[in-house]
C-alpha cells in the first residue's frame, strides 16, 4: 500500500522563506544529475509527505525532488492573515524558491496537487522561472459544487465557532462512512491528525476561502505559457472528485497542454498510483529537460 509513509531516502531540511522556514523533504539527484529540481507543492491539508512514493524514483530519474509543506501547513509557519493565503499570495512565495534554485543553476520542474495547482499557477502567474509546469488534480477554477465543497463549507463553519480539534473531529466522523477509510492503517489516520491539527487555523480558513472564490485563471496562464515558451501537462485520475477529469482535459485544452488520465484512479494519483503516475510524468519531464 502507498502512503505518506512509503520509505524514500529524503531528508527533512528547512527553506528560508518569507514566513519563516519552509519544512521540506530534500533527495539529491542520484546517479547522473539532469540540473533539474522537482519542487512538489501539496494540496489543502496537505504536505510534504504526501509526495512519499515519488521520491525516490523521481531522484533515480536524475532530478533532485524538493517536495514542501506550504506556508501554514503542518511544519511551515505562515502568515497571520487569511487573504495572504490566496494562491497569488502562496503563489510569490513558491516563485521565491523557484528562483533561488534557478539561481543555483537548477531548471525547475514545479507540480501542484489540487489547491497546490492553484498555487503553483500563482508562482508561474507570478514570473516563477520554471522550465515546465505539472498541475495534478488541480482545476481551472473554484472547487466545484460537490461532496468535497460541501465538506469545506461545512468545515469553515465549525473551524471558526470551535477550533482546529473539533473541526478534526467532525472530519474523522465523517470519513468514518467512507469504507476507504476503514482500511486505512491506525498509525497513518494519526498522522492525518497531527498534520491537520499543527496546521495554521488562519491557513485552513483562507486556503478554504480561496478554494471557494479562485477565478478561473487559464486564459491568463495560457497567455504567460505561450510567451515563456514553458510547457505544461495537465494530469488527472479517471474519477476525481474534487474537479472532474473532463473539466481539466477541457483546462488542459485551453493551455494547449499536455492531457493524461489515469484510469481507475480519484484525486490522489500519488498515493493511489504512483507507478502509473510516473510512468506519465517522467517521460514528459526527460522531454521538457532535452
Amino acid at each position: 500500500m502507498h502512503s505518506q509513509f512509503s520509505p524514500h531516502r529524503a531528508q527533512r531540511v528547512d527553506l528560508p522563506g518569507r514566513h519563516g522556514p519552509i519544512a521540506a523533504l530534500h533527495a539529491p539527484a542520484a546517479g547522473r544529475d539532469l540540473g533539474a529540481t522537482a519542487l512538489l507543492v501539496p494540496g489543502y491539508t496537505g504536505s510534504k509527505e504526501d509526495f512519499a512514493p515519488l521520491v525516490d524514483p523521481i531522484a533515480d530519474a536524475g532530478v533532485e525532488v524538493v517536495a514542501i509543506d506550504l506556508p501554514g501547513q503542518y511544519e511551515s509557519p505562515g502568515p497571520l492573515v487569511e487573504s495572504d493565503y490566496r494562491p497569488e499570495v502562496l503563489g510569490s512565495a513558491v516563485a521565491e524558491l523557484v528562483a533561488k534554485l534557478a539561481a543555483e543553476g537548477r531548471r525547475v520542474l514545479l507540480l501542484g496537487h489540487s489547491f497546490g495547482g492553484l498555487v503553483a499557477r500563482g508562482a508561474v502567474l507570478a514570473g516563477a522561472p520554471v522550465a515546465g509546469l505539472t498541475l495534478m488534480a488541480s482545476g481551472p477554477s473554484e472547487l466545484p459544487p460537490g461532496e468535497r465543497r460541501t465538506a469545506l463549507d461545512y468545515g469553515e463553519i465549525v473551524l471558526r465557532e470551535q477550533g482546529v480539534e473539533a473541526s478534526q473531529q467532525v472530519n474523522e466522523t465523517r470519513q468514518a462512512l467512507n469504507p476507504r477509510w476503514r482500511v486505512i492503517p491506525q498509525d497513518l489516520k494519526d498522522f492525518y491528525r497531527e498534520r491537520f491539527v499543527r496546521s495554521s487555523p488562519v491557513g485552513l480558513l483562507g486556503m478554504g476561502e480561496a478554494l471557494r472564490t479562485e477565478p478561473d485563471l487559464v486564459a491568463k496562464l495560457a497567455r504567460v505559457l505561450r510567451t515563456t515558451g514553458i510547457p505544461c501537462l495537465v494530469v488527472c485520475g479517471e474519477f476525481d472528485d474534487a474537479w472532474s477529469a473532463a473539466s481539466q482535459r477541457d483546462m488542459a485544452e485551453r493551455l494547449d497542454a499536455d492531457f493524461a488520465v489515469l484510469s481507475g484512479v480519484m484525486h490522489n494519483p500519488n498515493t493511489e498510483a504512483p507507478d502509473a503516475l510516473l510512468a506519465t510524468l517522467l517521460p514528459t519531464w526527460r522531454a521538457w529537460l532535452s
